[in-house]
């Protein structure tokens, strides 16, 4: 089941980042300048009464050099697109103010749950001055501070209420379900449409889930596969096009509902950081993972041309090591048909179990070949293996300390295990535990 959303708007300047950061706990809240996905300002996970939920602060997308109401309209229209909940944050200090009105006015449109919050109440004389928030329509204003944590609780107590009870579209367990990341403008849409064109039993698309993110299913020799959120794929404009965290968002989410991504490079740019940032969100993730290298046709090549470009994507993506790259045109179909057999053979490797007995066997021959490391004089002794789940494939290491596990032998133990069992596609996780 797709976590629910929240979404935080309102205009500048009345703590929306501080309530974000109170929410999601100071862990995640960490300055722009560390890099990593899941510490971008935007973006983070909140949990309340044990329901985890996913929570974007708008005020984080920056929208260029649009003027100031323009880019209130567009965070609050990300806000209706993207969440099940959207929490209004308004200053006690200010009064309602005509920008809140505006605001509210989109708000009331949208036909989603809004929880209206007044922030800067800091104290308890300040609470007769919420009253006059009836005036937005959206019910009892809840009197928070964000800078002293008061009030969260009750609002939080609103948000979960409006929970949608609705899991994710039903799809029965063999139906594989993939999607495509990757920025914007590296062809994403063109390549739904190409596989979708290809294959021509298409089942009408349907609302996948209560987000509106349309999922595209249909059927390919027999198996069922679904592509995750064709529609946000295919949103255009300057705010979706443009904007990279938002971008980063979207994929957030379409990864959280796949079994297998496609992380698409556009073969005329090359690869960008950009890239790597979104190629990591899938590993992170512990899903299936193919490196797609669109616009092939659009690149002069030689018989070396292939390779070499092969090389950098292994030399820029090492954490993807295991991942295979498939060199396709959307515009052409060139390749494309090898495109669905690689995404059924990464799903199977993705929920693959192994025999506890012969992965046993595997271990202790590649503990015979290059024995354990020592560390102070005390030797690494790895007593047995099993695997505990599937995607991703799991497995605990029963050790005598987990300590002298050191990074580079669990490695090696990795590729014994790729070796001997294949995993194409597929993180795997090795838990090291102290035996009992």
């Amino acid at each position: 089941m797709s976590m629910p959303v929240v979404a935080i708007v309102g205009r500048p300047n009345v703590g929306k980042s501080t309530i974000f950061n109170r929410i999601v706990g100071e862990r995640i809240s960490i300055e722009e300048d560390v890099p990593g996905v899941t510490r971008d300002r935007i973006y983070g996970k909140g949990e309340w009464l044990n329901v985890e939920f996913n929570i974007i602060d708008t005020g984080g997308i920056d929208i260029g050099d649009e003027p100031f109401l323009e880019q209130i309209r567009w965070q609050a229209q990300i806000a209706i697109d993207e969440a099940d909940v959207i929490i209004m944050i308004t200053s006690g200090r200010d009064g309602v103010t005509a920008t809140d009105e505006e605001v509210a006015k989109i708000l009331y449109r949208s036909k989603k749950p809004v929880v209206l919050a007044v922030n800067k109440v800091d104290n308890p004389e300040m609470r007769d001055q919420i009253y006059d928030f009836y005036s937005l329509g959206f019910g009892d204003p809840f009197p928070i501070s964000g800078s002293h944590g008061l009030g969260l609780g009750d609002l939080l107590d609103e948000v979960v209420k409006h929970f949608p009870n609705k899991a994710d579209a039903d799809y029965d367990e063999d139906v594989i379900k993939f999607s495509l990341i990757g920025r914007p403008n590296v062809g994403k849409s063109s390549l739904v449409n190409a596989i979708l064109g290809e294959e021509r039993v298409i089942v009408s698309d349907i609302a996948g889930t209560t987000r509106d993110a349309v999922d595209s299913p249909y059927t390919y020799e027999g198996q069922n596969y679904v592509i995750m959120d064709t529609a946000g794929i295919r949103k255009k404009g300057k705010v979706y096009e443009s904007t990279e965290k938002y971008s980063v968002l979207r994929a957030l989410r379409a990864i959280e509902r796949s079994d297998v991504v496609l992380v698409v490079i556009d073969a005329e740019e090359g690869i960008i950081e950009q890239d790597k940032r979104i190629a990591g969100l899938p590993h992170e993730a512990g899903r299936g993972v193919i490196i797609v290298v669109n616009k092939w046709d659009a690149i002069e090549k030689d018989e070396k041309t292939m390779n070499e470009f092969e090389k950098k994507i292994r030399n820029q993506f090492l954490f993807l090591d295991y991942a295979p790259i498939i060199f396709v045109s959307a515009k052409t179909k060139k390749r494309l048909h090898t495109l669905i057999p690689m995404i059924k053979l990464v799903s199977e490797n993705h929920s693959l179990r192994v025999q506890t007995n012969v992965l046993n066997d595997v271990i202790m021959d590649a503990v015979a070949m290059n024995p354990t490391p020592t560390d102070k004089g005390k030797r690494l002794k790895i007593y047995y293996i099993t695997q505990v789940s599937v995607k991703p494939p799991t497995f605990v290491l029963f050790v005598n300390d987990p300590e002298l596990l050191h990074f580079s032998y669990e490695r090696f133990l990795e590729n014994r295990i790729r070796d001997a069992f294949g995993f194409l596609g597929t993180p795997i996780r090795i838990i090291p535990r102290a035996r009992k």
